[in-house]
């Protein structure tokens, strides 16, 4: 295989992989209306699953097909890309104020799960109580959420989404599927110009793949900005980072079928960073209030540096 082939594969996961995210979500707000599910619900749990399955699937494929550093560097490689560089870019282009209400919750458990996972995995794997303890974690983001919408619930229902039943249904099926195929031929292709280039499966995992699967949050994050609904981006990227830790690793290591061995490059620098990403992030957010300039030039700054030691130290 060339390797303009496997560069070819990649542009079409990428490409099947974002609009499959796009028509399912559109799919999914629709049918949550339909069902009568308060707003709020919405934009904390089905928003933020469904941007997160891309990295939900291209990990699951990964570990399923013994790519471990894979699965892992993309799970993990995510929270960073999110939080520090998606995140930190809205937040350069227009600053915004924050209820410290909307931000504790899922700021404090998203700390947590990137604590839990780095002390589980300091023996070189993901033990089976640090998977146990993810899960137990995502469960607390679930019930934190759903408080949350009944103490803010509004008297009135969200209004179904216009437009034919039969296309919305349409679209919920293609956009899963082109979610998973995209999975595949990114997966696929990734390792391929890894191994073709020399560079390791983990750096790939975490740079280009992790972006690449994070773009459905980098396009609402955008979409908000410019709208003014920047609230609603900070909401997605961290929620969608806590599915990333609590739900996605613990899953790899199911599909793995064994305890998910973490490489050196994960245990000294993915994993720590990841965290240091969240307490750029959230901390002075949370005392404040609000995002600014200098915040958000430090969260792009985080991910700068944090690319450059990855080519200093492990290619």
């Amino acid at each position: 295989m060339t390797f303009f082939y496997m560069m070819a594969l990649f542009a079409v996961g990428l490409v099947l992989i974002i609009k499959g995210g796009d028509w399912f979500v559109d799919a999914a707000v629709w049918l949550a209306g339909v069902l009568g599910v308060p707003q709020f619900l919405i934009g904390a749990t089905v928003v933020s699953v469904a941007t997160t399955l891309p990295e939900l699937t291209a990990s699951a494929i990964a570990a399923f097909e013994g790519k471990v550093d894979m699965a892992v560097g993309n799970a993990v490689g995510s929270v960073t890309v999110n939080v520090s560089l998606i995140l930190g870019v809205a937040v350069l282009g227009a600053p915004f104020l924050i209820r410290r209400s909307q931000l504790w919750g899922q700021g404090a458990l998203l700390a947590a799960g990137c604590l839990v996972a780095l002390l589980c995995s300091l023996r070189g794997s993901l033990s089976a109580l640090g998977c146990v303890l993810l899960l137990l974690l995502f469960l607390g983001y679930v019930a934190f959420n759903i408080y949350t919408a009944k103490k803010e619930r509004s008297a009135e229902r969200p209004a179904a989404r216009p437009g034919d039943r039969r296309r919305q249904i349409a679209g919920f099926l293609l956009g899963a599927a082109g979610i998973v195929v995209g999975a595949k031929l990114l997966v696929y292709s990734g390792s391929g110009i890894a191994r073709m280039a020399g560079v390791p499966e983990a750096f790939i995992a975490v740079t280009i793949i992790s972006f690449g699967t994070s773009l459905p949050e980098f396009t609402i994050a955008v979409t908000a900005a410019v709208k003014k609904h920047t609230g609603l981006s900070a909401g997605n990227i961290v929620g969608a980072g806590v599915i990333d830790i609590t739900l996605i690793l613990p899953l790899c290591a199911v599909f793995s079928g064994r305890a998910l061995p973490i490489s050196p490059q994960g245990l000294l620098l993915d994993m720590p960073v990841s965290l240091v990403a969240v307490l750029v992030c959230c901390v002075p957010a949370l005392l404040t209030q609000r995002f600014r300039r200098w915040q958000g030039a430090c969260m792009v700054g985080v991910y700068v540096l944090y690319v450059a030691a990855l080519l200093w130290l492990f290619v």
